[in-house]
């Protein structure tokens, strides 16, 4: 995870290249943003829990079962 992204406030000017080679430019830029995208979750999927948390990460989204106070009886009663 060397890799850094920096924004600019004010943006550079950017030439437009003509016509095919532009479309050739904009695939090669969306190719290698999405080589680090998954590069950087392959990353974040090594990382244990407390690694996630060291970092700031926020936790991974798993299943959580909630049991609301009542709901047994409730099952029970309908059984």
């Amino acid at each position: 995870m060397a890799h850094t992204e920096i924004q600019a406030i004010v943006s550079a000017p950017t030439r437009q290249l003509p016509g095919p080679m532009n479309i050739i430019a904009t695939l090669v830029a969306d190719l290698q943003a999405w080589q680090r995208a998954v590069a950087s979750r392959k990353q974040l999927a090594e990382l244990t829990p407390y690694q996630l948390r060291d970092i700031g990460h926020p936790e991974a989204n798993r299943p959580v079962l909630e049991i609301e106070p009542g709901l047994i009886t409730n099952l029970m009663s309908m059984r």
